[in-house]
């Protein structure tokens, strides 16, 4: 007697991937955009290792090497902004990750508009949808890894969209833009 074959597929047996490649599998969130104060004149970078640490107060944890411009003066003011781009913002938030704040004023070449903070010197930016006034509240993993654990001490919201869609850096020159959004029941047990 025939048996009916099964039409489900058999899994295939997964390739090695590089190490060097995994944190394009784990990309923590959107491209935002950091800002800090160097003397008086403020500075904007482009940050994609950042992650939620805890709810109330928010805390944010955020890798900021020291090759970068804005590594000395986050270290020396112990502040800055996390703002918050849309996606047509795209171009202008690689086009700052690309270029050092030592040579080059971003704000004016990239066209952004610097906003006064409430609580913190470095400026929001007026073109992104939401701006995170931070302090600094733990250094211990700074050596050696340059992360900072950050505290939102104000939050500003703007714009007509109340999701906008966010850049995705996926790694080595690859983004991504929000995919489709829905709502599932979440409850913990």
């Amino acid at each position: 007697m025939p048996t009916k074959r099964s039409t489900r597929r058999r899994p295939t047996r997964p390739r090695p991937l590089a190490l060097a490649r995994v944190y394009e599998l784990l990309e923590p969130g959107p491209v935002v955009l950091l800002t800090t104060m160097a003397g008086d004149q403020p500075n904007v970078m482009t940050l994609s290792w950042h992650m939620m640490v805890d709810f109330e107060p928010p805390l944010v944890a955020c890798v900021v090497s020291r090759n970068n411009f804005s590594y000395a003066a986050l270290r020396r003011t112990k502040e800055c902004v996390i703002a918050i781009p849309a996606a047509e913002l795209a171009r202008k938030v690689v086009g700052i990750g690309n270029v050092s704040g030592a040579k080059v004023d971003k704000f004016r070449v990239y066209g952004l508009t610097p906003l006064p903070a409430e609580s913190v010197a470095a400026p929001l930016v007026a073109e992104c949808f939401a701006n995170l006034e931070c302090r600094i509240v733990d250094t211990r993993l700074v050596r050696d890894y340059d992360l900072f654990v950050l505290e939102v001490v104000g939050a500003w919201r703007s714009g007509a969209k109340s999701t906008p869609i966010t850049l995705h850096h996926n790694g080595r020159g690859h983004f991504s833009l929000d995919g489709h959004r829905f709502q599932l029941p979440s409850r913990k047990l």
